[in-house]
């Protein structure tokens, strides 16, 4: 099953309830020939800034980790807040600038710690971060929530240095909760815009932190992935992406939808900077046991793999029975196919993964069996100042409060998910067995050994389609689902626009691949540098 057919059950994203914007008010139609004027705002000093440039200039003294954060939190107030009111961020660490100013006194005294000394990240509001922001997966239910202990990427992205600068909005609860959602709208946050073209949609569930990276309200951000969580954002917001293998990262501490598919994973919008935070994540953890096996397979510098001329002697599948959705995306990815061509890569064409299309209704279900188990899991250990403790306690307070919770969209997945028995049901161990079977070794493994290939590329999705509150959303196709069925690495790079919209590119590979991923993806990436930042603009541009 593709990622529109899983979306259109799984709905993997929010509405539209614009920050500063009603619900009601339509965006003004551009006339045919005209190109539609961005919304103005100032120049913004660290505007597409890099990680190393970053320390270069802490280093030399241009300014500190606290400016740095200072002029992010005004920018977060002039164009997330204010002027454009893209809305990605729900929250922001009151803590920052202290924070900040007690790594530069650490800086003065014993140098940096690493490449995160001082950089301002924002984490999706459904990672634990046990400071004095909230957790709450975008729901009201949760409006409360503060974590008593961190999650394990909260802890090693202040280990690294790093300032966790805010929260980002998301679809509510991963957008695990109604099959006719929009991707964005969280009862809490109300809806990101994407940053391009503000009535066009950020993709989710991880839509604030894609749409931040992108507008440059932080350096980085960390979003989750079930199934597209990751990598569609960075699609639709022309950003890089990186869903780990399962297990690379821990998923301790984040709020689940289903344990055999979720993972953490950074977003950024260079290659360098996403290989530079994912060292920082992946290891170890004890309250993880799915990343035992990173012992063997985690590095702390991701960076080591990156390699100009990486694409010289690959050999490279294209996946081809994900393309035909959109003329224009295919033109661009004949395109991609031209460049790792000339950049010296063997390039088979019309690899299929021939299972696709095989496993989706199996998908399904064992998300519905798994977020039930995991979620409860999850809120029978928060403070007892929260009294939901159950799907069911969730169930209930979405009903009472419907006019909040519920105004363009229901539950319906909710209550799938409870109708669900334990996990140690036939049918939901039968279908896990089919998933893992048919999206891994017959699936990804299966084209890759066929041809002796480092990886496969597709089209990440399609670009953002305009925010819809009525019908939801309107997904064309994407390639995102073996990948993340099997608990393999996808990593997806910007190829270009269609009408000023981006549209990436993902370099998919086997378990534990991402060293060879990001070679191609750098290489890639350095050959094409088709990124610019957004505009602003109110609605597509028609005219390009």
């Amino acid at each position: 099953m593709d990622r529109r057919d899983f979306l259109t059950l799984s709905a993997l994203g929010g509405a539209l309830a614009l920050s500063g914007c009603r619900a009601d008010e339509a965006t003004e139609a551009v006339p045919p020939g005209r190109r539609p004027r961005p919304v103005p705002v100032r120049d913004f000093e660290l505007s597409e800034v890099t990680i190393d440039a970053l320390q270069e200039g802490m280093e030399a003294g241009r300014f500190t980790a606290r400016d740095v954060v200072q002029h992010y939190l005004d920018w977060i107030a002039d164009v997330d807040r204010q002027g454009p009111a893209v809305n990605a961020v729900i929250e922001l660490n009151p803590e920052a600038l202290e924070i900040a100013a007690a790594l530069d006194e650490e800086r003065r005294a014993s140098g940096p710690r690493g490449p995160l000394h001082g950089i301002p990240v924002l984490l999706k509001d459904n990672i634990d971060t046990a400071d004095r922001m909230h957790t709450t997966a975008g729901s009201l239910a949760l409006a409360d929530h503060v974590a008593r202990q961190g999650a394990f990427v909260a802890q090693r992205l202040r280990e690294a240095g790093a300032v966790i600068l805010g929260k980002t909005n998301l679809s509510e609860w991963a957008n695990f909760r109604s099959t006719r959602s929009s991707s964005g709208w969280s009862g809490r946050g109300g809806q990101t815009r994407n940053p391009y073209a503000l009535d066009r949609n950020p993709c989710g569930s991880s839509s604030g932190s894609g749409a931040a990276v992108a507008a440059n309200l932080c350096v980085a951000a960390l979003g989750t992935e079930t199934d597209g969580s990751i990598v569609c954002p960075s699609n639709a917001n022309g950003i890089v992406g990186i869903k780990p293998t399962l297990g690379l990262v821990s998923r301790a501490g984040i709020i689940p939808i289903a344990h055999s598919q979720d993972t953490a994973g950074p977003m950024a919008r260079t290659v360098t900077d996403a290989a530079i935070v994912l060292g920082a994540l992946a290891g170890v953890d004890p309250r993880d046991p799915a990343t035992e096996a990173a012992r063997e397979h985690a590095h702390a510098d991701y960076t080591a793999f990156l390699d100009p001329d990486g694409l010289r002697g690959a050999r490279i599948g294209v996946a081809r029975n994900y393309f035909g959705f959109h003329d224009r995306v295919d033109r661009l990815m004949e395109a991609a196919i031209t460049t790792l061509r000339q950049g010296g890569a063997e390039v088979i064409d019309d690899v299929p993964i021939e299972t696709a299309g095989q496993f989706g209704g199996d998908e399904y279900q064992v998300l519905l069996y798994e977020f039930k188990h995991d979620l409860n899991a999850y809120l029978a250990g928060i403070e007892p100042s929260i009294p939901y403790r159950t799907l069911e306690d969730l169930i209930r307070f979405n009903e009472e409060h419907a006019a909040e919770e519920m105004p363009y969209f229901g539950q319906e997945i909710f209550l799938q998910a409870q109708e669900k028995g334990p996990l140690t049901e036939p049918a939901y161990r039968e279908a896990l067995a089919r998933c893992k079977r048919l999206a891994g070794a017959e699936g990804i493994d299966a084209a890759l050994q066929r041809h002796n290939l480092d990886a496969l590329i597709a089209p990440t999705g399609g670009p953002a389609w305009p925010t819809d509150l009525v019908n939801g959303d309107h997904f064309l196709g994407g390639s995102s689902s073996a990948a993340a069925v099997a608990g393999y690495p996808n990593v997806t790079v910007p190829a270009g626009f269609v009408y000023g919209l981006p549209v990436g590119l993902s370099f998919i590979g086997t378990a534990w691949s991402e060293p060879t991923l990001l070679r191609l993806a750098y290489a890639f990436e350095q050959a094409t540098m088709v990124r610019r930042p957004p505009r602003f603009l109110p609605t597509a541009d028609l005219s390009v």
